[in-house]
């Protein structure tokens, strides 16, 4: 399975919770707060200011990996 930048937070780390680690390490520390279930990367990207993209590119390599 492949993630995109529409997706929320929470739909994301469902597909595997390892995804949250890469999360972090790009800058996004708030995981558990309440946006996360109806923000969706796109939209946390912008506000974190994360090139959204690059990380969907990143969450998606590491999945195919698996």
């Amino acid at each position: 399975m492949e993630i995109n930048k529409k997706m929320t937070i929470e739909e994301i780390i469902n597909v595997d919770n390892n995804i949250a680690a890469i999360l972090m390490g790009s800058g996004m520390h708030c995981l558990g707060c309440v946006m996360a279930s109806g923000e969706n990367l796109e939209q946390a990207c912008g506000v974190h200011g994360i090139d959204c993209d690059a990380l969907v590119n990143e969450i998606n390599a590491y999945l195919a990996t698996k």
